[in-house]
């Protein structure tokens, strides 16, 4: 019989092997600008178009994500790793600088949307619940931007990886 902590740690390796998109949520507001590396993010619905984004509690962005009530969700491509480090506090890089790099604009809403992403998904907070260590918000999607080039970027195992790019063979 195993005891809590070992249940919490092996739910956390059997996550590890669950490959997951490596996205910059961000936000902007009267709160301020702030954004986060995430992978606990996921489609709920596509009418209304709407996601789930988790965030740990003890993160300090969930105040500013929270009063400005507004987020972007940036699906990184395989290019924008050092990007998705920056973000995850991985580097010395502050968040002002963080803004500073090279990419960033103001979206339709204000949010700050990364140039080159694979997508790009503005949108209002619409619900936000607790569920253990983690917030959770829903958020409905108001403007997207969809991009055809690059490959994705995931994190598997504790490390960030490129996904394979193949050609669509139609039949």
């Amino acid at each position: 019989m195993i005891n809590e902590e070992q249940h919490r740690l092996l739910f956390r390796d059997a996550m590890a092997s669950l490959p997951a998109a490596v996205n910059i949520v961000t936000s902007a507001g009267e709160a301020g600008q702030c954004g986060i590396t995430a992978t606990a993010v996921c489609s709920v619905t596509d009418t209304p178009p709407t996601l789930l984004v988790c965030i740990n509690r003890k993160s300090a962005m969930n105040a500013v994500f929270e009063r400005n009530a507004r987020m972007c969700v940036n699906v990184l491509n395989h290019e924008q790793e050092q990007m998705a480090r920056h973000f995850a506090g991985m580097t010395d890089v502050d968040m002002a600088q963080r803004f500073m790099l090279e990419g960033w604009y103001r979206g339709e809403s204000g949010q700050p949307v990364l140039r080159h992403a694979l997508a790009s998904l503005e949108g209002e907070i619409d619900q936000i619940t607790s569920v253990g260590t983690h917030q959770i918000y829903l958020l409905a999607i108001r403007h997207i931007i969809v991009s055809q080039e690059g490959h994705g970027l995931i994190y598997f195992r504790r490390g960030f990886h490129a996904t394979p790019h193949q050609e669509m063979l139609v039949v």
